[in-house]
Formats: C-alpha cells, structure tokens, sequence
C-alpha cells in the first residue's frame, strides 16, 4: 500500500509534468534548463494512410452508424529518447507513450484530448525535460490533458516491422509493417515537417496492422491505417534562434 506522503508526491509530480506541458510553449528559451531532445517514435493514427493532418488543420473524415460522419485522428506514439537532456540531467534512453485525438480541427491551436505516460523508473527531473521539450515539439493546447501512472513501455524495432505495448498491450498497442519502396527498401517521405520539430529523418512508411488505446470511455482501435517511424531534432536553442529571428 503506498503511504499518504508517496500519494501525495506522485499526485504533485503528475500536475507538475501537466502544468510544464501546458505553458512551457509559452516560455522563452532563457526562462528554464536548456534541454536537447532526439527521439525516435512508432506512431500511428486513425487516418488513412498517409495522416493528411501534416497537410491540412483538420483530420480524415471517417463514417460510422453511430456518430454519422465525423473528422478525427486518433494517435498513439511510443517514443524512446536516443539522446537528449534536461540542463544536468540525462534523458537518453527515456521512454514515454502518448495517446489521443487532434479532434475535428486544430486550426485555432486547439486539439481534444491526450494522456502521457512514462515508463517506469523515469525520474521527475527526466519527466520535466521531456515535458518542457514537447511543449514546443507539439506547440498546441489540449482541451485535455493527462499524465497516467508510469507503465511498462516495450519498444522494437526493424527493417521490417514495428511494434510497442504499454502495460503489456493491456493499456496500448501498435504494430507497424514496412511498405515497399523503391529498391525493395521501405519507402520515406522527406522534407516534410513535424510539428514543432526543425529536423527529422523523414517518415519512414509503415502502415499499421493496429493501434489501439485500451483505456477508459476514449477507448479505440484501428487496423490498415496511418503508420510510420521518424526521429526526430529540437533543443532550446532552437527556440532561442527562433525569438533572436522575431526581435
């Protein structure tokens, strides 16, 4: 049984991360730890393959008899830092899970929902750098936000195929596999941004063979749409040559 005091600092840790989250967008670069963040993702959405959504403000028009027809693009990311830190402390190898929806638009800076989870182990000092770095890697607001308890995050990956579990597939679950290229090598679109991020590898094409989120009422599952891996670049002083740009 965990202690009052633990509860306590866990509850205090998880509006810490949600709050840095939320405004660290809005902070200069001069205003926290400098932070550097390369990062590798398996992701996936509910969109046709490829996700218009780094092309449009709004998401795949999707059909169904219960809602009737509806623009959203669900998402899981699994993520696992490369290398990166958080002023002296060490993010490399951190691993974090986001799943969520970007809603039927996002053109006033606004998406739906979204929860983050870290695996197990991560210190409060990690999950504040990744926290401070995503806020400018996804410069937009959430209607909501979460930060669950720590889970297990299993992570791999190869020329072929892709695949992450949270909680042992019980709370998520993504399995990408490799789309033909030219000289049999996986096709990858380049040149195109993510997000926030100044610099990324290219979208490596992996349609999914599912994602799945398995928490709660925004529970959901796809098969056959949008998937890919990227590694993506950003630290603060990309922000600082940002603001030195618009004085």
């Amino acid at each position: 049984m965990h202690s009052y005091k633990s509860s306590l600092t866990k509850g205090f840790t998880v509006l810490f991360v949600a709050a840095l989250f939320y405004i660290s967008p809005l902070l200069s670069a001069s205003e926290g730890p400098d932070w550097h963040f390369n990062g590798t993702a398996i992701e996936a959405c509910s969109c046709p393959m490829f996700c218009q959504c780094y092309f449009n403000t709004y998401p795949a028009l999707h059909k169904s008899e219960e809602h009737g027809a509806e623009h959203f693009c669900k998402f899981n990311m699994a993520y696992i830092i490369n290398e990166g830190s958080y002023g002296e402390t060490d993010l490399t190898g951190v691993k974090f899970w986001i799943a969520g929806d970007l809603g039927d638009s996002w053109k006033d800076g606004e998406a739906d929902w979204a929860v983050l989870t870290f695996q197990p182990g991560t210190t409060d000092a990690q999950k504040a750098g990744v926290a401070a770095a995503l806020g400018h890697i996804f410069p937009i607001s959430w209607q909501s936000f979460v930060v669950a308890e720590d889970a297990e995050i299993e992570w791999k990956a190869n020329q072929e195929r892709a695949e992450a579990r949270l909680a042992g597939g019980d709370s998520g679950h993504i399995i990408l596999n490799k789309w033909q290229g030219i000289d049999n090598k996986t096709g990858i679109l380049t040149n195109i941004s993510y997000m926030g991020s100044p610099r990324n590898t290219g979208f490596k094409m992996m349609p999914n063979e599912l994602e799945a989120w398995k928490v709660g009422d925004k529970a959901f599952e796809f098969r056959g749409t949008t998937g890919f891996m990227i590694t993506i670049d950003m630290s603060s002083k990309d922000i600082a040559s940002s603001e030195k740009r618009v004085m």
